[in-house]
C-alpha cells in the first residue's frame, strides 16, 4: 500500500516499528518512500552525497522475508537510515566529502554498517559532510564536495559541521536516523543547529573500522536521530569491541534507562554564566526555560565551572598534528590543492610542521584535562550547558567571526565543554530545547565515560515533558 502524508517521515524508530508490525506498510514500501524523499529533497539542502536506493530495495525485500518467517532482529529491523560519507559501504563511493577522493570505493563494509545490517536496518543514502571532516580547519560552510549544507529550518543558514548532511537529513525527515562522527563538535553542532537529538558516545565504545581517520585519539562515531530513545536503540546495535580498531574499549552498550538511579540521587552541574552571559541575549529565555525543566525533574543542582586550561588550543594542535599525518600522502602529492577551502589547505600543510615536543606537551595537558574531569565527577554526575550559544550562522558568512562585544566574565563556566569533553573522551547528548529567531537551540548533557544510559534517561524524560524534538521545519 502507498504511504501518504508526512507523519511517517517524522516518526521515531519505535513508532515506525509498531506500524511495520501492525502491517500498515511493508519494509519495501517504507524504504521506497524514504528513498524517494531523500532523492527529491536531499539536493535541496546539499545533504545527499549518494542514493543507495537499488541496494536498499533489495535489502528491504530480504527483511520483509525475515519478518514473514518470524525472524525478528530487534527494534531497528526494517528501519531506513543514512550514513555520513566517511563510513565505508562495500562497492559504493566513499568520498570523505572531498574532490580528491571522489572516485574512492572500498570493498568492505565498516563495522558499524555490518552491525546495522545484522540488526535489519537498511542504509538508503550516503550523506554530505565537510571535506575530510574539517581536517586542517575550515572557515566556510562551502568546504564540501556537495557544497554548503543548508539548514532545513532556513536555507540561508548552515546545517553545522562536519556531520552536516546527517543533521539536515534527520531534521527534514529524509531518514529516521543517521550515523555521524565527532572529533570536536561535529555531532553536537549539527544536532543543535538542526533541532535534532545527537549522541556522541564515549571514546572507544563504537568501532571506527572502515571510517575515515582524522584524529586517531579523538574520533568517535555516533548518532543523530529524532529522540534520545532512538539514539539509545542505535547505540545498542553499533557499540561493542572490535579487534580492527586499536582504540576499541571492548564494551557493549545495552539501552536500559529503566535501571538508571532515581533522579533525586543524581547531581547536575551547571554554570550560570553559560545561560546568562555566554549565550546570545535573544537565546537566553529559551535556555532558561530548558534549565527550569531540568530543575523540575528532581535533580540535585550544583554550580560548577571548568578549570583554567587551554582546551581549544590543545584540541586544535592534536587534531592538526594527527590529521596532517593521516593526510600526508594527499599533501605531498599536491592534490590537497583540490580542496574547496583555502584555509583548510593551508592548515593541513601547516600541520606537518608541528614538532613532536609540541604534540607531546599537548598530550600532557590532555592528561590534566582528564584528571580534572575525574575530580569534577566526584561532586556531580552530569554537566548541562547550551550545546551552542547561538543559532546557526548564515551560510555565506565566515565561520570564524569576532566574538560579540560583551564584558569579560568572572566565570569560565562550561563554555569550553565541547573541546574539553572531547579531549577526555566523554559522552554527550544534545537535545532540542527551544528556538531563537525561528531557529533551533540545543541543550547538552555530558557525563563520565560509559554514562550513556543516564544521559539518555534524562534526555528521554526531558522529551517526555517538552515537544521541541517533535517540531518540524517548513519542508
Amino acid at each position: 500500500m502507498a504511504i501518504s502524508g508526512d507523519d511517517v517521515f517524522f516518526a521515531t524508530t519505535a513508532e515506525l516499528q509498531e506500524r511495520l508490525k501492525a502491517g500498515e506498510f511493508s519494509v519495501r514500501e517504507l524504504v521506497s518512500a524514504f528513498s524517494e524523499r531523500l532523492e527529491k529533497l536531499g539536493p535541496r539542502y546539499n545533504a545527499l552525497a549518494l542514493s543507495l536506493r537499488p541496494a536498499a530495495i533489495r535489502r528491504a525485500q530480504e527483511v520483509d522475508g525475515d519478518l514473514k518467517r518470524g525472524r525478528t532482529r530487534g527494534p531497528l529491523q526494517g528501519i531506513p537510515y543514512g550514513v555520513k560519507d566517511l563510513i565505508s559501504i562495500a562497492g559504493q563511493p566513499t568520498t570523505w566529502g572531498a574532490r580528491p577522493y571522489a572516485g574512492q570505493v572500498f570493498d568492505f563494509d565498516a563495522t558499524v554498517i555490518r552491525r546495522l545490517n545484522r540488526a535489519g536496518a537498511v542504509a538508503i543514502g550516503k550523506l554530505a559532510m565537510i571535506e575530510l571532516a574539517g581536517g586542517g580547519g575550515y572557515n566556510s560552510a562551502a568546504a564540501s564536495l556537495t557544497g554548503p549544507c543548508l539548514n532545513p529550518w532556513d536555507r540561508t543558514r548552515w546545517a553545522g559541521g562536519s556531520s552536516s548532511g546527517s543533521g539536515a537529513a534527520v531534521a527534514a525527515g529524509l531518514v529516521p536516523f543517521a550515523l555521524g562522527s565527532e572529533t570536536s563538535g561535529s555531532i553536537i553542532t549539527p544536532a543543535a543547529f538542526c533541532g535534532v537529538t545527537g549522541l556522541r558516545p564515549t571514546y572507544g565504545y563504537v568501532s571506527r573500522h572502515g571510517a575515515m581517520a582524522l584524529s586517531w585519539t579523538m574520533d568517535k562515531i555516533g548518532v543523530l536521530a529524532r529522540s534520545a530513545e532512538d539514539c539509545g536503540l542505535v547505540l545498542q546495535q553499533i557499540s561493542g569491541g572490535d579487534s580492527n580498531d586499536p582504540a576499541s574499549a571492548g564494551k557493549s552498550f545495552f539501552y536500559a534507562p529503566q535501571f538508571v538511579r532515581k533522579f533525586s540521587d543524581i547531581t547536575i552541574g551547571y554554570a550560570p554564566a553559560d545561560f546568562e552571559e555566554f549565550a546570545d541575549e535573544s537565546a537566553r529565555p529559551a535556555f532558561r526555560e530548558a534549565l527550569a525543566v531540568i530543575r523540575g525533574m528532581g535533580f540535585r543542582i550544583r554550580e560548577v565551572e571548568l578549570p583554567d586550561l587551554p582546551y581549544g588550543a590543545v584540541t586544535g594542535l592534536i587534531i592538526s598534528a594527527e590529521g596532517s599525518a593521516v593526510f600526508e600522502p594527499l599533501i605531498r602529492s599536491g592534490r590537497v590543492e583540490e580542496l574547496a577551502d583555502p584555509e583548510q589547505i593551508a592548515g593541513l600543510k601547516a600541520g606537518l610542521e608541528i614538532r613532536a615536543k609540541e604534540y607531546l606537551k599537548a598530550m600532557r595537558v590532555r592528561s590534566l584535562v582528564q584528571q580534572e574531569f575525574r575530580r569534577l565527577f566526584i561532586s556531580v554526575n552530569v554537566l548541562v550547558s547550551p550545546s551552542r550559544f547561538s543559532i546557526a550562522p548564515k551560510v555565506d558568512e565566515p565561520l570564524r567571526r569576532p566574538g560579540a562585544d560583551r564584558p569579560p566574565s568572572k566565570s569560565r563556566g562550561l563554555r569550553d565543554l565541547i573541546p574539553a569533553a572531547n579531549l577526555a573522551g566523554l559522552p554527550a547528548l544534545s537535545i532540542p530545547c527551544g528556538f531563537d529567531q525561528g531557529l533551533p537551540l540545543g541543550l547538552s548533557l555530558v557525563g563520565r565515560p560509559f554514562y550513556e544510559n543516564t544521559l539518555l534517561a534524562i534526555g528521554r524524560e526531558f522529551q517526555r515533558q517538552t515537544d521541541w524534538h517533535r517540531r518540524r521545519p517548513p519542508v
